[in-house]
């Protein structure tokens, strides 16, 4: 299974870019930082800079702030060489996310301000807008599925890049704050499943979109994935499974010293869409984005740990392949 996209691909990534601050020396508490380091965040975001670190084309589609913050993520989407064309600037009162983080892996606190979330305007004609036909693949995560005007836009979107012949792919990325309920969730998520070609989620939140117990998803992905569907169902320290109509297999994950939790499923995205347009069979690919996410959780900052190719492969030739 090697021929979802080619290294000539052009990617689109819809969703929340934002500015991220680490407490800084890492295993600092934010409330006795001296000092904050900033970095490119929101998992859209972090996704494209992934992406981009592979040397592969890679557009955002988002909104932002006309202000300081917002400006700062559009000059860190352009240090990481991502394009900003179908990246609307709002005025008035909406904000770009902003997210106050540490680097440590117990009792990490991560306080995320989105009052009047920018990304989460994102509108229908803003989508109407985009030449779906220019690219080969579009990647949403869910948390633009939280609200509209977002909502509404991310269906068209899915809908419109499918008619155009692309991949379509969702990180259900699944946040309880963001959604009034986990029914409504659950009735939207399967909207947009419906769209999808790819759907990645864990455990937790595939029990949220079957309205049921981690059984009851794991049961819906493998059902999703008899279908046309490819299902990466994954369980945090006990690896993934992939369910397609042409067989399942397990994946483990490389075992590192992590210095935080955040930043593992970006890199497992990126680096698993990366690999697909690398000529990778989807097993080596799903293997190589499991390395991606032990690299990022083992160093400082998300988009800035996301590996390179060569990084990549450095990484694979000195660990072994993981257990499941």
């Amino acid at each position: 299974m090697s021929a979802y996209l080619n290294s000539k691909s052009r990617f689109l990534v819809l969703g929340r870019a934002g500015m991220d601050f680490y407490a800084d020396p890492p295993g600092t508490e934010a409330e006795h930082a001296a000092q904050f380091t900033t970095a490119l965040g929101g998992s859209s975001g972090n996704i494209a800079a992934g992406i981009a670190r592979h040397c592969l084309s890679v557009d955002l589609l988002t909104c932002v702030s006309d202000d300081s913050i917002g400006r700062f993520v559009l000059n860190q989407l352009a240090h990481y060489g991502i394009g900003t064309d179908h990246v609307r600037v709002l005025g008035g009162e909406s904000r770009t996310s902003l997210a106050v983080t540490e680097t440590r892996i117990e009792n990490t606190q991560n306080t995320l301000y989105r009052n009047n979330a920018s990304d989460l305007l994102m509108s229908v004609d803003q989508v109407l807008a985009v030449p779906f036909a220019d690219y080969e693949a579009l990647i949403v995560t869910g948390t633009a599925l939280a609200g509209n005007p977002s909502r509404e836009a991310t269906l068209r979107a899915m809908e419109h890049a499918r008619r155009a012949g692309a991949l379509v792919v969702i990180d259900l990325d699944y946040r309880p704050y963001s959604w009034p309920s986990a029914l409504e969730a659950a009735e939207i998520y399967r909207a947009a499943i419906e769209t999808a070609d790819f759907v990645v989620g864990n455990d937790d939140e595939f029990a949220v979109v079957a309205n049921g117990t981690h059984a009851d998803g794991q049961n819906l992905a493998r059902e999703l994935g008899s279908g046309d569907k490819v299902i990466i169902y994954k369980l945090g320290e006990r690896g993934s499974v992939v369910y397609s109509a042409e067989g399942s297999f397990e994946t483990g994950i490389f075992p590192v010293e992590a210095l935080k939790p955040m930043g593992a499923g970006d890199a497992f995205m990126a680096s698993l869409m990366a690999s697909l347009a690398n000529r990778h069979s989807l097993q080596d690919a799903v293997l190589r984005g499991s390395a991606a996410a032990a690299m990022v959780v083992s160093k400082f900052g998300c988009a800035p740990a996301m590996p390179t190719p060569p990084e990549l492969e450095t990484f694979l030739s000195n660990h072994s392949a993981p257990q499941s």
